[in-house]
């Protein structure tokens, strides 16, 4: 008889999670120990394929996994304790399911045996954690942890990408049993997502756009999540229809913002062209994207009179917001590339002159305009040095949420995907920081930039000290205006410009504090003085807290007011009273 003593996969359960993570390929886990885990950190701690990164909070973990994932289009890694460690993580998991983010987070629990008897640190992580993941398991046998990991990784990963939970009991952890790396079976035999879309619905959807008038192009962040190939395809049906191209707040860099085609962002803070062109198109294109509420304005009024084709990998999406004609089920990739084979071969480019002439006009508007000011700094102005300044560069940009969050998608122009990580769906403040802390650690020569606002980044400052121990040159331009700028801008347009607690009386001096981590702090209040510090930002080897003092008062437009269509966008040039737009009193936020 063979010695099991001596057999290789016979380990424990906290070597088996570690083990899984090398086998995953995983070169980085993002993570806080307790109680609850420390079998498993002390099983980190003997190895050294992996490194695991110390944040501050558990929320800052799992962003800047998902920052890390976005930027790779790998999963993210996250480790956690029970209790307040898994509850601290909600956040980043909701986030990353509604933004499809590919996140592996490994929970500790209590033991079985006190599972149910309210011990210390004990929360029902499955349950709480059900609604805000692809799936969850809750692990009571060692001897199933293998499965369940390599499931976990597939899950994450395959079909529409999104976060998962393993909860492990600590007995578990310490218990022995045997491991298996990842192979065939080791998958849901349930959830096999479609990546080939249907070839009657693609020739029909050929059809549809070889015949337009009036098309145009709706990109989501189903194309980035597909991988570099998708974003080629997209470019290739533009160059090949010449039809115009606009995106989502998670789409851009699928499509080059210098390209000729492009008309901008749509949506809420979109462009005057980009909305009006879906306003009034007649066929439709949306590829990976899922007609949220940002987009679609007052959905009765969405695009009324186009014929709308819908290429999504997740079924649930299609239908669910705006009636499609046609829809394909298929991963973006796949599917873009069938309709250039099928266009290619069976269609030819429709003759849509006409239409550029109307988009040219709308163009004509300027609907990113802005006063320049030679005193003060404009927001606006303040990326636009930014962009030009780090043009050429090897850059990554994350953001806070809020309007720096909206100025930075219209005036920083993305030429390639996974270069933009913003929190898109759930909207998440202090989202910015931990996720850039995640590019860093995924790209460590690259400049990483997190373009927030004095509100947002304070939720989790706390980051910083990450950055500082792991040598993580990270820089957060702040664009300082002394309020929560989104709200505030609500609250003039609806609520009587009663600014109620939107206003930030006790800021931190940000220089000092990024000296007290350990950083660079920089600050500026004058347009002169802005590209030397910017440049003096870039070349600083450290994490940089970069102070930008800009217009207090400025507001972010274009906008489209909540519950209303895409042609009643307030302009720049209209917003001097604003207030006379929500007169019917029928906008809602």
């Amino acid at each position: 008889m063979s010695d099991k003593s001596h057999d290789p996969n016979q380990m424990t359960g906290a070597a088996m999670i570690v083990r899984a993570l090398i086998d995953h390929g995983v070169q980085h886990i993002f993570g806080y120990p307790g109680g609850a885990v420390l079998p498993i950190y002390d099983e980190i701690f003997q190895q050294t394929e992996m490194q695991h990164i110390l944040v501050r909070h558990e929320q800052g973990a799992g962003h800047a996994a998902e920052g890390y994932a976005r930027s790779t289009g790998k999963p993210g890694v996250v480790l956690v304790t029970s209790g307040p460690g898994a509850t601290n993580m909600v956040t980043p998991l909701a986030d990353a399911l509604m933004d499809s983010i590919p996140l592996v987070c490994i929970t500790g629990q209590v033991p079985t045996h006190l599972i149910g008897n309210d011990a210390f640190q004990e929360c029902d992580t499955v349950g709480i954690t059900r609604p805000c993941t692809k799936h969850n398991w809750l692990v009571r046998n060692v001897n199933d942890l293998a499965k369940v990991l390599h499931e976990a990784f597939y899950v994450a990963t395959s079909g529409r990408p999104g976060p998962v939970v393993v909860d492990v009991p600590k007995d578990v952890q310490f218990a022995t049993g045997t491991y298996h790396p990842p192979r065939k079976s080791d998958v849901h035999v349930s959830y096999a997502p479609r990546v080939k879309g249907d070839a009657m619905q693609i020739r029909k959807a050929v059809a549809l756009l070889a015949s337009a008038k009036r098309p145009i192009i709706y990109s989501g962040g189903g194309v980035v999540n597909s991988g570099p190939e998708a974003s080629k395809l997209l470019r290739e049906l533009v160059e090949i229809t010449g039809f115009p191209i606009t995106s989502t707040l998670m789409g851009l860099g699928a499509y080059p913002a210098s390209g000729k085609n492009w008309l901008g962002m749509l949506g809420m803070h979109g462009t005057y062209e980009a909305n009006m062109a879906m306003h009034d198109c007649d066929v439709m294109l949306c590829v990976g994207a899922r007609f949220d509420d940002r987009i679609t304005g007052r959905t009765d009024a969405f695009s009324p009179g186009s014929k709308k084709i819908h290429i999504d990998i997740d079924p649930s999406s299609i239908n669910k917001n705006i009636r499609v004609d046609i829809p394909i089920i298929g991963d973006c990739g796949d599917v873009l590339g069938d309709i250039l084979q099928v266009f290619k071969a069976e269609a030819k480019k429709p003759d849509i002159k006409g239409w550029w002439s109307e988009i040219a006009t709308w163009r004509a508007r300027k609907s990113l305009a802005y006063k320049p000011n030679r005193d003060v700094i404009m927001p606006q102005y303040a990326i636009q040095r930014l962009f030009e300044l780090t043009r050429g560069r090897d850059t990554y940009i994350t953001t806070e949420v809020g309007q720096h969050q909206m100025w930075a998608a219209q005036f920083y122009g993305f030429e390639e995907p996974h270069r933009w990580m913003t929190s898109g769906g759930l909207g998440t403040m202090g989202y910015g920081l931990p996720a850039a802390i995640g590019v860093q650690v995924a790209h460590p020569d690259s400049l990483v930039i997190d373009i927030g606002g004095d509100a947002s980044v304070q939720m989790t400052m706390q980051e910083m000290s990450t950055a500082v121990q792991f040598d993580l040159p990270v820089k957060i331009f702040i664009l300082n205006n002394s309020y929560m700028g989104m709200v505030r801008q609500w609250q003039q347009l609806l609520h009587g410009n009663r600014l109620s607690h939107s206003y930030s009386e006790a800021l931190p001096d940000f220089v000092k504090l990024a000296e007290a981590y350990g950083g660079v702090g920089l600050q500026v209040s004058k347009p002169a003085d802005l590209d030397g510090a910017i440049l003096e930002m870039i070349s600083v080897k450290k994490p940089v807290l970069f102070d930008c003092r800009v217009a207090a008062l400025e507001n972010c437009f274009p906008m489209i007011p909540s519950g209303k269509a895409h042609n009643e966008m307030i302009l720049p040039t209209e917003a001097a009273d604003p207030a006379a737009f929500f007169a019917s009193g029928k906008a809602l936020v």
